[in-house]
C-alpha cells in the first residue's frame, strides 16, 4: 500500500516534470526607465481644450495619474492637473469615469 508521503512525492514530481520552457526566460534586471514626455518632445503648454491628449493622463475611473506611473516632471504635472480640472469644470472632459475612453 502506498502511503501519504509517496503520493506526495509523486505529485510533486510529476509537477516538476511538467514545466518546460521553449526558450530561456529572459528576466530584465532593470525596469523601464521613465521620461517626461513634454521634455522630450519640447511641448511648453498644456491645452486644456484637447481632450484626447488630457485623457493619457486620466485613468478609466477619472482620476489624474501620478507622476511615478507617467513619468512626467513635477513642473508638467502640476500644469497637467490644472488643465483637467478646466476641462472638466468647462464639461470638455466628465468628472467621473463612465464616458470615458
Amino acid at each position: 500500500m502506498i502511503d501519504d508521503l509517496d503520493l506526495l512525492q509523486l505529485q510533486h514530481s510529476n509537477q516538476v516534470e511538467e514545466i518546460r520552457y521553449l526558450a530561456p526566460i529572459k528576466i530584465d534586471d532593470k525596469p523601464r526607465e521613465k521620461y517626461c514626455l513634454f521634455k522630450k518632445y519640447g511641448i511648453k503648454y498644456v491645452d486644456y481644450k484637447n481632450p484626447t491628449f488630457l485623457l493619457k493622463f486620466i485613468n478609466p475611473q477619472g482620476k489624474i495619474l501620478p507622476r511615478n506611473i507617467t513619468g512626467t516632471s513635477m513642473k508638467f504635472q502640476k500644469r497637467i492637473a490644472k488643465a483637467i480640472k478646466r476641462a472638466r469644470h468647462l464639461a470638455i472632459l466628465p468628472f467621473s469615469g463612465d464616458d470615458l475612453k
